[in-house]
């Protein structure tokens, strides 16, 4: 089969719409058929896999021959260039003792897992095609109340109500009518008047019908009082009136998006004036006056005087939402920053849309997180207050920055005595002369190849990795005995541990062993599959799991009041809640 036939299955395949619902192990399993099937073509063309490793046995597809090994048919420059990205001359150098089927350098080859990059862009591709944004906070109007009634609160709206200028306001209205004279000379005599006791009621946060815009509503309860000379009973009035606003998204210009309050008033329908005692019928009627005054009076108080308390309660807490996306994670020695991009109001929630940079310990950007296409899929809250939804590759982003390290180096006989002897016992059954070899300086290295992949599920989420595994006799020596290639998994476990959000390894699996290098003769690496696994679990794990357990702060659900919190898993996303009582 060629590479061109190859290539027109995979179109085929990602062309029809099902093959983009394909989990992404599902796609790990179609490429490693698919690059057995390219490996085994030599077979397909005339001549013997004996012939092709120089007549000496080669191992399983996954192998590729040694750059100083002349295969006798390898004539098809076509072929040659499916296995080297470079082409080169091949001049059998091999010694007696030694496999004469290895792997060439990383430089000259084309990978034989290199599916699982392919695997990685098509999970890419994936993720953008659902148009998810990186992260996203969802907020109900409960959380956007309770916040804006702190700021209110902050900002001493009750001292500002306290401080209404009546008085002055029933001056200023009296002035435009008909008998504005005579009024006025009847407030003169009015020896004072204040506001003797206010407050503000419950706010209210609701969505308008259009699903893009909230009303947000302020209810105001004020006594006032007034006196005249020839009366020494104290007029007290009750007034009830609402304050009203809307919450919308303005766009500005550079497509800058941002929450705005905008509309503030008060509504005839929510004002009411009356007395609070009984009152003789010519203090009554001074009264019903006054009130007369007061009534259309209330609304430009309103406006001029709480408006701008609202609208600065309104910018606080904004600001403060902002912050709260601003709150670098330190993921080791890099850290991810997320990046305000625009507000989204659907209804009753209120989304802040999210992009994220990670950056190195350099402080440069490594990756960049960013939104795609104009139409997004947001969550839903599902009775939640609250909703943190990170996107499956920034999940990973997050765990690979976390395990991060360079190649693992152990004295395995110092360190681990019981696992060097079962490696002794195992490579025995492979080569005695092999064994014998491994000395009480025996090192084995371990490397990680690539980014993890994260599966996720309805609840569960495995990782995936690819591994290096070199075993060497002592350590004085530079070459190893052999090098194994490893496709590990591991179920994860998300869980919240002192306000950090924590993850951790369950096991580790050696799915598929990969022999790459080997100076002891060709073997079948699954002989080595139980003691692979231990080592695996004896050093690997351990040490991921280290550093997986630094976690990362959740200041953000912290800073909105949230202490106890929830996670769970989609097929797409990590997501994070209020934990039910």
């Amino acid at each position: 089969m060629s590479c061109k036939k190859i290539t027109n299955i995979y179109q085929v395949l990602t062309l029809q719409k099902h093959a983009y619902m394909l989990s992404c192990f599902c796609r790990v399993q179609l490429f490693v058929t698919l690059w057995t099937v390219a490996l085994q073509a030599p077979l397909s063309m005339g001549f013997s896999r004996q012939e092709y490793c120089n007549g000496l046995p080669c191992p399983s597809p996954g192998f590729l021959p040694h750059p100083g090994i002349k295969p006798k048919s390898l004539t098809s420059p076509a072929l040659a260039g499916r296995f080297f990205t470079t082409s080169t001359t091949w001049e059998s150098h091999h010694t007696k003792g030694s496999a004469t089927c290895h792997l060439p350098t990383l430089k000259k080859m084309a990978y034989p897992w290199t599916f699982t990059f392919l695997c990685g862009l098509l999970a890419a591709n994936l993720v953008g095609a659902t148009l998810s944004p990186p992260v996203v906070l969802s907020l109900s109007t409960e959380v956007i109340k309770q916040m804006l009634a702190q700021k209110l609160k902050n900002h001493d709206v009750t001292n500002t109500l306290q401080q209404l200028p009546l008085l002055t306001a029933m001056e200023e209205e009296s002035s435009r009518g008909i008998f504005g004279n005579l009024v006025k000379s009847i407030l003169k005599h009015i020896l004072w008047m204040k506001v003797t006791s206010a407050s503000i009621g419950q706010l209210q946060v609701q969505p308008l019908a259009n699903g893009r815009q909230l009303m947000v509503k302020a209810p105001l309860d004020v006594v006032a009082g007034f006196n005249v000379p020839l009366f020494k009973t104290v007029v007290e009035l009750h007034v009830e009136v609402e304050a009203q606003a809307i919450i919308h998204v303005e766009t500005r210009e550079k497509d800058h998006a941002r929450l705005v309050l905008s509309e503030c008033s008060n509504t005839g329908g929510s004002l009411r004036v009356s007395l609070l005692h009984k009152l003789s019928f010519l203090l009554k009627c001074l009264a019903d006056k006054v009130i007369s005054l007061l009534t259309p009076a209330l609304p430009k108080l309103v406006k001029s005087e709480l408006c701008p308390v609202l609208k600065a309660g309104f910018e606080d807490m904004r600001g403060e939402l902002l912050n709260l996306t601003k709150v670098p994670m330190s993921l080791n020695s890099e850290h991810l920053k997320l990046d305000f991009i625009s507000p989204v109001i659907d209804h009753s929630v209120v989304h802040l849309i999210l992009g994220a940079r990670l950056f190195n310990s350099e402080g440069k950007v490594t990756k960049l997180f960013n939104v795609a296409g104009d139409s997004l899929n947001l969550p839903t809250l599902n009775q939640t207050p609250f909703r943190l939804t990170v996107r499956k590759d920034v999940v990973v982003a997050i765990i690979a920055a976390l395990i991060h390290s360079g190649k693992l180096t152990v004295l395995l006989d110092y360190v681990l005595p019981e696992v060097a002897r079962q490696l002794r016992s195992s490579i025995k059954v492979i080569d005695e002369t092999a064994a014998a070899q491994l000395g009480p300086t025996q090192i084995v290295k371990i490397m990680s190849q690539t980014t993890p992949m994260l599966i996720l599920d309805q609840g569960n989420a495995k990782v995936a990795q690819l591994i290096v595994l070199e075993i060497f006799a002592t350590d004085k020596d530079s070459r190893p005995l052999f090098t194994l290639g490893i496709e590990a998994s591991s179920d994860i476990q998300f869980y919240v541990e002192d306000g950090l959000l924590v993850f951790s390894f369950n096991e580790i699996r050696a799915d598929r062993i990969h022999l790459m290098n080997s100076d002891i003769g060709v073997f079948n690496p699954k002989l080595l599959n139980n003691i692979t696994t231990k080592i695996l679990t004896s050093i690997l794990l351990p040490n991921e799991n280290g550093k997986l357990r630094s976690g990362i702060p959740v200041s953000m659900v912290k800073n909105l009041g949230f202490k106890s919190i929830s996670l769970s898993l989609t097929k797409e996303a990590l997501v994070v809640t209020q934990a039910s009582s």
